[in-house]
């Protein structure tokens, strides 16, 4: 239970921020291993932690806007101002840190995902047969020449 200053829930933010830090970590390292079991296994996981992160950053801001200032994150820095500890403001400093950190790794985590798609599109294509010939695939699914054969008449 949140006692309704803008900081009293800035603890529980701080541990899903680290616990999401540690995902995006293990993450990185499934891509890098080409570990599609385990990356199925952290997704659902990450999304809950950004879930309960973006409710309880709502809930601050909440908690801000009662308090008469601005429900965002320059509001927080106005109330740590007016009302923070040195404490306080250390925990915050390391939200923000933490954050900036898993923006970062998302951000990569999200190059290595385009390398590996990139990989295997790239993979897909060279093992697709080449066709020369010109063939098609008409409606029915079945290849279907471009060339056409004649026949003889005999009389």
């Amino acid at each position: 239970m949140h006692d309704g200053a803008p900081i009293s829930m800035l603890r529980e933010e701080q541990q899903l921020i680290t616990e999401l830090l540690q995902i995006l970590k293990d993450e990185q390292q499934s891509l890098v291993a080409a570990d599609i079991d385990r990356l199925a296994a952290l997704t659902p996981r990450k999304s809950e932690v950004l879930m309960r992160m973006g409710a309880l950053a709502a809930t601050r801001h909440a908690a801000l806007g009662e308090a008469g200032f601005e429900a965002r994150e320059a509001g927080m820095e106005m109330w740590l101002c007016t009302h923070g500890t040195p404490d306080d403001k250390a925990l915050w400093n390391d939200v923000l840190a933490h954050t900036r950190e898993a923006k970062e790794l998302n951000r990569l985590n999200g190059m290595l995902i385009n390398k590996q798609l990139s990989h295997t599109q790239g993979a897909l294509q060279a093992l697709r047969p080449q066709n020369p010939a010109g063939n098609v695939y008409g409606p029915t699914g079945l290849t279907a020449t471009t060339t056409t054969s004649r026949g003889f008449l005999a009389g």
